[in-house]
């Protein structure tokens, strides 16, 4: 990233603070393990251990994401919501996600059930952060029936598959990811990276087959120049 050298270093970090956010950036960015992102620095004559870099991903990928969220457009009132499954040490678990009519992640949740307790639990932290929706869109899936209905009686729900293709294609970072990862490890470190590397990827990773060159170029700007703000604003 564009990050200028006389940035403040963070108490208590050895390496100063554009590094540590290039490392964060260039694993979220790209499917890069830690060590990939090893050798990237490496190249860079930064000599830096692959533990360290996990560190710093999950110390600082969370103020990241959280970043995003609150300097986000507020969300749009048409949701998509889908769930996939996620194998953890040989134990089914579901990822529920929600994005907007504009493609932004709204959230993600694991959780080891695929029912109305868990559409409903789902339902309910949307609704919090985000407010009543005008228009819900899921698969066929019959447990979200109930809980929109009792939640938001005034949202138009769709149940039809076709219509969720917005969402569909979003799943495929979160298989990558998982197949570079050997799999996660557990439901906590699955909710953790997922978290932030949903809201991480789509702002430093814009939708170019959307857009012409040169907004594509000024979008990938604006995004660097959000990452300096961000990276100002770590807190060791």
């Amino acid at each position: 990233m564009k990050i200028p050298s006389d940035m403040p270093r963070l108490k208590g970090f050895r390496f100063p603070r554009e590094i540590i956010t290039y490392a964060v950036w260039a694993y979220h960015r790209f499917a890069l393990s830690t060590s990939g992102v090893e050798d990237l620095l490496a190249k860079r004559s930064v000599i830096v251990s692959r533990e360290t870099i996990r560190l710093w991903v999950n110390r600082f990928g969370g103020h990241f994401a959280d970043c995003v969220r609150r300097d986000r457009p507020a969300a749009a009132d048409k949701w998509h919501l889908d769930e996939v499954v996620v194998p953890i040490g040989g134990v089914k678990y579901w990822l529920w996600r929600a994005v907007d009519a504009n493609g932004d992640v709204l959230d993600i949740l694991v959780q080891p059930r695929r029912n109305a307790k868990a559409a409903r639990r789902f339902m309910k932290r949307l609704m919090a952060r985000f407010g009543d929706p005008r228009v819900v869109i899921t698969d066929k899936l019959r447990s979200y029936i109930k809980p929109i209905r009792d939640l938001t009686p005034n949202a138009d729900h769709r149940a039809h598959k076709g219509l969720n293709n917005r969402i569909e294609g979003l799943h495929r970072p979160t298989r990558k990811r998982e197949k570079l990862m050997g799999r996660f490890k557990s439901p906590r470190q699955a909710q953790r990276f997922l978290a932030a590397h949903d809201q991480i990827n789509i702002v430093f990773r814009p939708r170019r087959y959307r857009m012409p060159t040169n907004i594509y170029r000024q979008t990938r700007s604006d995004a660097f120049d959000l990452g300096h703000g961000y990276a100002l604003e770590m807190t060791a």
